[in-house]
């Protein structure tokens, strides 16, 4: 009975679709929360006309307050209404459009080819661990990937009006869609099809026409990226990144990087190799192309204006799935080979994703242990100092009622990405420097990662300047080492 259920091809979707429902859900309440996760959902529970304003108003060098687009923020919101703003709960509304994603690679390879195939295809999308990281985050780039795995669906099937709802919709969720959505536009000009590019182009006008109202905004916002954002400009170091992100994925301890990237670069080589022994299979080295060209489009722009955010790779991704399951199902590699490219795959797989589940370093933190220690000793008049936005909007999300404050970045540098006007959105705290946050205080509680404290020891300070001058004007009573996270009492010297 068993068995001939498991023949059955919807079936084995179903088994594929629990499984990744089941490792999608690993961790999902263990896993720290990250600054970005809690920017989203504190922007989210704000509702939509605070999520356009905190988008649309203009800093004073006129650039968008808010870098990214508001679908995703809106959709969100609707999720807060009726599920709650619980960190499972908002994670789960990613877990379900990745699950989307995973039917989304199974059609376009059925499409494609056959069930075998697709059913491979979904298999490797529910496993590797790029799909799984950001299908259980609260960020929009498995909404990005879901919109474009199904813009590429519809684009096969020649459906337009979908078509054009999906790319628009895809913009609507984040800029970098179009990075993707050109080399898919190219298509039918490298195949000389003139009929579908025809109807391609009508199609694209009216995805223009439905992201017309957002245009006059991109402006302000790509002016965000480039005046005051984290990215730098990508070297070639990202080719061996890019493998990495699409295997094992990272991050990884350094005994695992050399394994990892071997695993890695041995997959690819033998699926290009396939791919290059078969040029009759268009299809092939179509989903090759799709897989590659867009990370290399954005890695050429970035070096004019930094943009490689490799997290926007996972549509590309997806369609990696895709490539595998083919270069290794149907062009008729020999078994043994077979077997170990898919040995090869989850090996890597398995190492990403046991990484994924443990992995608990920058930017995470154990926030809940942070607020007990913090709830059990605090006193009245204390206050808590976090040395930036990265510690206190995750503790801001768990604990609004604690007295804390965040040094705000300095104007203009490349990590001053929480604009005045989202600051004041979101009702946060902050201060401009650690003296105007101190200066009445007779016990501060300060909070600050390793990282941010070793990026100025390597430039040869003794430490970080808001440690030196609290070191200087208080008294260090106590020192918390919370994983990665370092919290000091200090109480103030007697004048």
């Amino acid at each position: 009975m068993m068995y001939s259920l498991l023949q059955n091809k919807k079936t084995k979707l179903i088994f594929i679709l629990a499984l990744a429902l089941i490792i999608r859900l690993a961790g999902i309440a263990s896993r720290p929360i990250w600054y970005d996760e809690a920017f989203s959902i504190l922007l989210a529970e704000q509702g939509p006309s605070a999520i356009l304003s905190g988008t649309l108003a203009a800093d004073a060098d006129s650039s968008a307050a808010e870098e990214h687009p508001p679908a995703y923020y809106f959709m969100l919101w609707g999720w807060i209404q009726f599920f709650g703003n619980s960190l499972i709960s908002v994670r789960m509304l990613s877990v379900i459009l990745s699950l989307g994603i995973v039917l989304c690679i199974h059609q376009i390879a059925n499409h494609l080819f056959d069930p075998p195939t697709a059913l491979t295809a979904a298999l490797l999308s529910a496993i590797l661990p790029f799909q799984i990281h950001y299908g259980q985050e609260v960020r929009m780039y498995v909404f990005l990937t879901f919109w474009l795995s199904l813009a590429t669906l519809t684009f096969l099937k020649r459906q337009w009006i979908p078509f054009s709802i999906a790319a628009a919709l895809a913009q609507y969720t984040h800029n970098l869609a179009a990075f993707y959505l050109i080399p898919l536009a190219l298509t039918p000009i490298f195949q000389r099809d003139w009929k579908t590019l025809r109807s391609l182009t009508a199609a694209g006008f009216a995805a223009l026409i439905i992201y017309s109202p957002w245009l006059t905004q991109l402006p302000a916002q790509l002016s965000k990226v480039t005046s005051s954002f984290w990215i730098e400009k990508p070297g070639l170091e990202k080719l061996f990144t890019l493998f990495l992100l699409y295997l094992p994925h990272l991050p990884l301890p350094n005994n695992l990087l050399l394994p990892g990237l071997l695993l890695a670069t041995l997959t690819i080589a033998l699926a290009s190799f396939q791919t290059y022994r078969t040029p009759k299979e268009k299809s092939g080295l179509w989903l090759a192309y799709l897989s590659f060209t867009p990370p290399l489009l954005l890695w050429l722009a970035s070096q004019i204006s930094p943009l490689y955010v490799e997290r926007a790779l996972l549509p590309s991704h997806a369609i990696f799935c895709i490539w595998l399951a083919w270069a290794f199902t149907k062009t008729k590699y020999p078994a043994p080979i077979q077997v170990f490219a898919f040995a090869l795959i989850f090996i890597s797989a398995g190492i990403g994703f046991s990484q994924h589940v443990i992995y608990k370093g920058f930017p995470y933190a154990p926030y809940p242990a942070l607020h007990q220690s913090l709830t059990d000793r605090l006193k009245q008049g204390d206050i808590i100092v976090h040395s930036s936005k990265l510690t206190y909007l995750p503790s801001f999300y768990f604990n609004r009622s604690l007295p804390q404050f965040f040094i705000i970045d300095p104007p203009g540098s490349s990590t001053d990405t929480l604009s005045p006007a989202t600051r004041n959105i979101l009702h946060l705290e902050y201060q401009k420097d650690i003296e105007t946050a101190a200066t009445s205080a007779s016990r501060v509680w300060y909070i600050i990662f390793k990282q941010s404290i070793d990026e100025f020891t390597a430039q040869g300070f003794q430490s970080h300047p808001d440690i030196e001058y609290l070191n200087d004007h208080f008294t260090l009573a106590s020192t918390e080492i919370l994983d990665d996270i370092r919290l000091y009492l200090y109480l103030r010297k007697e004048p």
